[in-house]
């Protein structure tokens, strides 16, 4: 027996956390609860009898012998992978990536006084925005009562 093998075993008993094998070449293994379906499973009798046939994938033997086993594992190994669509080229190498989305750039202000005429627009406009908008937490305090 190897790690990664794929066995056929017939279910010889069942805890609250797992299922004891009996594979096909005589030797007993373990599947553990989370290993036996892809959905969660909370009572492991609703999916498992004891006499039942299963596919177990060997996942572990440790040094003292003990054998852990997967059913979800043999039942992905045994259906063909779908396949996966085609990856863009890859840029060649010494190419950097570089973002092109996002806001159209503006040309940038040649002097501190462009800077600042800009600035001064921006925060007019902005403001403007919110007194129309008649939010009051940004427009400088709560509306007064008549």
């Amino acid at each position: 027996m190897e790690i990664g093998a794929i066995l056929c075993g017939k279910i010889s008993g069942i805890i609250d956390y797992g299922a004891f094998v009996d594979c096909e070449n005589g030797q007993r293994g373990m599947v553990h609860i989370s290993e036996i379906a892809n959905s969660y499973v909370e009572n492991i009798r609703e999916h498992l009898t004891v006499g039942q046939e299963v596919r177990v994938k060997v996942l572990n033997i440790t040094p003292e012998g003990k054998i852990s086993l997967s059913i979800k594992k043999a039942v992905e190994s045994a259906t063909p992978e779908k396949p996966r669509a085609p990856r863009p080229p890859r840029k060649p190498a010494g190419q950097a990536n570089v973002w092109q989305g996002g806001k159209p750039k503006r040309e940038a202000p040649q002097n501190f006084e462009d800077m600042m005429s800009r600035f001064k627009q921006t925060s007019e406009e902005n403001i403007s925005t919110l007194r129309k908008s008649g939010d009051t937490r940004y427009s400088g305090g709560a509306k007064r009562r008549k």
